[in-house]
């Protein structure tokens, strides 16, 4: 936005006369009606038009889209420009796009592990109960810090067997929900044949609890 675009706008919107803002940036007031009775030319509507247009595509990102991004959309939309005029239109209009923050996974892979065999190969159906199970470990943020749930599912029924809590994404909330689940179904003598298959096999410190083979990561 210009200097004379400003002071315009501080007269049309909010009262405040002309020679107080032209005072404040060191300008005459002759200056200003010069510029409001300039002719308005070809490039100066073009400047406009394209304004407006990387506005509105900045503002259906979500205020998220660079140049890059916003320049590939006005030339699918029938748009002549090049990336840098495209990159000037959106610092004239203090526009300035962002990355999407990731959210990092929970478990990290120990290289030096021994690897499970993918059980399932992508079957996430079942026959009965108790014979595959899934399972995640999900951060949940409250008011009062982060807490992290690690979930346990039967593949047959989607039923959720377990769900405990805890402030910490460690080996003993994986466990703690293993061992929930196998109470949930009766024990052990009735899991023996279940494949568990979780990414947070990798925070446990044993390939077998309660007699429940780990299937791998999820991919």
């Amino acid at each position: 936005m210009s200097v004379a675009r400003f002071i315009a706008d501080q007269r049309t919107n909010y009262r405040v006369p002309v020679a107080v803002c032209c005072a404040i940036f060191g300008l005459s007031v002759s200056w200003f009606y010069k510029w409001v009775k300039a002719p308005v030319t070809a490039q100066l509507t073009r400047r406009r038009e394209l304004d407006a247009a990387v506005a509105e595509q900045f503002e259906n990102s979500g205020r998220t889209y660079g140049s890059p991004r916003i320049h590939r959309d006005l030339v699918e939309a029938g748009w002549q420009v090049g990336e840098n005029t495209v990159a000037e239109s959106m610092r004239r209009q203090g526009l300035f796009g962002r990355k999407p923050k990731r959210r990092k996974g929970l478990t990290r892979q120990d290289k030096a592990a021994p690897k499970f065999a993918d059980l399932l190969r992508r079957d996430f159906s079942a026959p009965a109960p108790n014979v595959k199970w899934c399972g995640d470990m999900t951060e949940i943020p409250t008011g009062e810090g982060k807490l992290f749930m690690a979930t346990v599912i039967d593949l047959y029924s989607r039923r959720l067997l377990a769900c405990p809590m805890s402030e910490h994404p460690d080996r003993w909330l994986a466990m703690d929900a293993i061992k929930i689940a196998a109470a949930t179904r009766g024990g052990r003598e009735n899991i023996e044949s279940v494949i568990f298959h979780t990414d947070y096999a990798e925070v446990c410190v044993m390939p077998r609890i309660g007699g429940i083979p780990f299937a791998g990561r999820a991919a």
